[in-house]
């Protein structure tokens, strides 16, 4: 009888790592989308000047959705942006540096749909963040 409850203590065990595993493997993934997004805004910014501030509605904004889901971002009901950052679609969230002219910055969510995770650590917290290089302005 002490072997069969040994067994079960073993299977348990395995079956929690595998998914604290799973957790850590769903962040890293994620966690890349999140970065490769904001590379994206980054580069649209500069690309189209900040014109229009990448507005929802403006060619900016839709090059910027083509190539959030070609890398599989999706758009994010909850998105929390930080205190003075603008909610730009559920997508990103942006900034005008106040210290230097010119320069945005830019903000994405990592998306974690992990239930354990989730209830265990909030997850707003995990953010990326990232500065355009100075656009002039006409």
């Amino acid at each position: 009888m002490r072997d069969a409850f040994g067994g079960i203590v073993n299977i348990f065990l395995i079956a929690f790592l595998l998914v604290i595993i799973e957790g850590i493997l769903g962040l890293v993934v994620n966690y890349s989308k999140a970065f490769r997004m904001k590379n994206v805004v980054i580069s649209s910014f500069e690309r189209y000047e900040a014109s229009g501030h990448c507005e929802e509605g403006s060619d900016c904004f839709e090059k910027i959705v083509q190539q959030a889901k070609s890398i599989g971002y999706s758009k994010k009901n909850n998105l929390n942006c930080t205190q003075g950052f603008k909610n730009v679609g559920g997508y990103f969230c942006y900034q005008k540096s106040s210290n230097k002219s010119g320069v945005y910055t830019v903000e994405t969510q990592v998306d974690i749909n992990f239930p354990i995770i989730n209830k265990i650590m909030g997850l707003s917290i995990f953010k990326v963040r990232g500065d355009t290089r100075t656009i002039r302005t006409k």
